[in-house]
């Protein structure tokens, strides 16, 4: 059943759609009088909906029943990201968004070829509804939050999360435990936060001051990952880790 997202909370139980739901829901996927859909208001509060009228360009849908799901990470997961060049952006949030992540931070580092500059409130904005899209799609109950720096030193988090950044040079020297030790903390914490560079690495200053911010140092396993592919790394990670029954290996 296809699942939407409304930003107000209805007074009663017939809600008119928005025009961008009521084209995919009406239009794209075709519905008609009797056509149901999942509903979440205040992020994970879902409900069932049923289209009961159509008319002067608008659908009314009735709630119904009330659904409870459990389909977060167990932790919030904040992926702070270095800028990178193209879409690469585009997929990263549509995916790791399927893969459980809370918050996006995009942030320019001294060797991001990338500047968005005056286009950040625009990129932002596409990057939102990247974000609504896939979440809608992997039946989320919450849309993920993106913000925006043109610098790592503003950066601001919280001093209780736990905070890794992935590094190549820890790949390369063969260390192998900090992810596994992060990621026990964060069960007991209950939240972690993700540094991963553009396509040039983090600077060594860079690396200073997150080191200072209470970043560790992590690899990725003993390869070399695409700043595209270690977020996906790390998102399944997590998922292994925190969220699979291993009792039955």
């Amino acid at each position: 059943m296809q699942r939407y997202f409304l930003d107000e909370t209805p007074e009663d139980d017939l809600v008119v759609l928005p025009e961008d739901i009521q084209h995919h829901l009406m239009t794209v996927l075709r519905g008609k009088i009797g056509t149901k859909a999942e509903f979440i208001f205040n992020h994970k509060i879902i409900r069932i909906g049923e289209v009961i009228s159509i008319n002067d360009q608008k659908t009314v849908v009735k709630l119904g029943s009330v659904l409870e799901q459990t389909v977060e990470l167990p932790v919030d997961v904040t992926l702070i990201l270095g800028l990178t060049k193209g879409d690469k952006p585009d997929d990263v949030i549509k995916k790791a968004t399927e893969l459980g992540a809370h918050h996006f931070i995009l942030v320019e580092t001294e060797w991001s070829v990338a500047h968005w500059g005056s286009k950040a409130d625009r990129k932002i904005a596409r990057l939102n509804k990247i974000a609504q899209g896939a979440a809608e799609q992997s039946h989320r109950l919450q849309v993920p939050t993106i913000q925006y720096f043109n610098k790592i030193e503003q950066l601001e988090l919280n001093n209780a999360m736990v905070k890794v950044v992935a590094w190549e040079e820890s790949a390369k020297s063969g260390e192998k435990g900090q992810l596994v030790k992060s990621l026990e903390q964060a069960h007991h914490v209950g939240s972690i936060g993700f540094m991963v560079g553009p396509e040039g690495g983090l600077s060594k200053s860079e690396l200073e001051r997150l080191e200072k911010l209470g970043f560790k140092k992590a690899s990725l396993g003993a390869r070399i990952l695409r700043a595209e592919t270690a977020p996906l790394y790390i998102m399944s990670a997590i998922s292994f880790a925190l969220e699979l029954d291993h009792s039955s290996i």
